[in-house]
């Protein structure tokens, strides 16, 4: 058995990265982890603050797409060198086919039948934390894993209930990152209470500048190697639009106001996201924005603004995170979309359809917004917190005009 000693630093941890390193060393169970390294900044040193705090760790890199790109030839060359510098193991592992079926043709399908769908919590759960869990311990033995997320697990203690609607005992919470600039607790709603339980995240309570000076201080290869800005997909092919381009063909369709007054031509609804104004391509009496994305009938729905505002909308496939199902209506705050602003709603249970038992997650509902809301997505998630807690999220199916 590997063993790693800790290390030390020529010069002092911040504040911030020393707060870190007393949590980890006081975390409780045992002290063997695999960290999901990218090749960036922050799993680097997510690495290298377990390694100073003295935890058995090796690297464990997904091998997702073939090529160059973020994740993939850069990205793996970083992480490799990481390792060397922290003198851990690290593994690479072949995951392109698993991506492929998981992420690509889910994207795909979603794109050509009218929806925006949201890869990334569906890679978390599909593609990394369950599948990287279970090869870290089946192949190596290591029970636990970490990543750099922004985000933050709270176990409550024996017999003390959370303080969340519907808290229960023993429940582990999901809890948004502190730096809310970075918090990336939205693409997490999906995981399951089992793989909440063994996650590791020293930066939760780090900002994105403290990261950089603790990177810095380590001596990190990575510590000033920029952040993408886009879905890696979108890296590795250039664009979202190259990508799209690369696996659909054009589809030339109407563009149309409700009323069904055609417009203009577009060649293809994939190129279009609900809210746009810009780019457009038609000319009107006043500002018109994408309302409706119709697969079926290959049409790209223009409205004004004010007939683009939503009530509710309607989540299926939802994951209860940090309390069990609610059996009633229940107040809380929404966020549709990454950067968007948390909103007051009501969630109201509904049915669950065979598609939400297909995904194992049995629980639908209609948020009611205390305010319209602008550009409800039908395929993008909508994740519900009750302060820094995440509650729970699903995917939206569809929304309603106020009128």
């Amino acid at each position: 058995m590997i063993v790693t000693a800790p290390i030390t630093s020529p010069t002092p941890a911040t504040p911030a990265g020393g707060a870190a390193l007393e949590r980890l060393r006081a975390w409780p169970g045992e002290h063997r982890v695999a960290v999901g390294l990218s090749g960036g900044v922050d799993s680097s040193l997510t690495a290298a603050l377990l390694v100073e705090a003295g935890w058995q760790v090796e690297g464990l890199t997904l091998w997702l797409m073939s090529g160059k790109g973020a994740c993939c030839a850069e990205g793996l060359v970083d992480a490799a060198g990481i390792c060397d510098q922290l003198g851990i193991a690290h593994h690479v592992v072949d995951f392109r086919e698993h991506f492929r079926s998981q992420i690509v043709d889910f994207l795909v399908e979603g794109y050509a039948a009218g929806i925006t769908p949201l890869p990334c919590s569906r890679c978390n759960r599909m593609v990394k934390f369950g599948p990287m869990l279970a090869w870290a311990e089946t192949e190596r033995g290591l029970p636990r894993l970490a990543t750099g997320h922004y985000a933050r697990v709270r176990h409550a203690a024996a017999g003390d209930p959370l303080a969340t609607p519907g808290g229960e005992t023993g429940r582990h919470q999901l809890l948004r990152g502190l730096d809310r600039h970075k918090d990336q607790s939205y693409f997490l709603y999906d995981l399951p209470q089992e793989v909440l339980g063994r996650l590791v995240f020293p930066l939760g309570e780090l900002t994105k500048p403290d990261t950089r000076l603790e990177a810095e201080r380590h001596g990190l290869r990575t510590a000033h190697k920029p952040e993408s800005q886009d879905l890696c997909l979108a890296d590795h092919h250039g664009s979202m639009k190259a990508f799209l381009d690369a696996y659909l063909p054009p589809r030339q369709g109407q563009i149309v106001l409700r009323d069904g007054t055609v417009l203009g031509q577009h060649d293809g609804i994939e190129h279009f996201t609900i809210g746009q104004r810009k780019g457009l391509g038609v000319a009107w009496r006043e500002p018109l924005h994408v309302v409706r994305l119709d697969g079926a009938l290959n049409q790209v729905v223009v409205a004004p603004r004010q007939e683009a505002a939503c009530s509710a909308a309607v989540v299926g496939a939802v994951n209860w995170v940090s309390i069990p199902p609610p059996d009633g209506p229940l107040d809380l705050q929404v966020q549709v979309r990454y950067r968007s602003e948390p909103v007051a709603a009501r969630a109201i249970p509904l049915p669950p359809t065979d598609a939400d038992r297909a995904v194992q997650r049995p629980y639908r509902l209609r948020l009611v917004f205390a305010e319209e809301q602008f550009s409800i997505t039908p395929g993008q998630a909508a994740v519900f917190y009750a302060g820094e807690v995440l509650l729970g999220g699903g995917l939206i199916d569809s929304s309603e005009p106020p009128f």
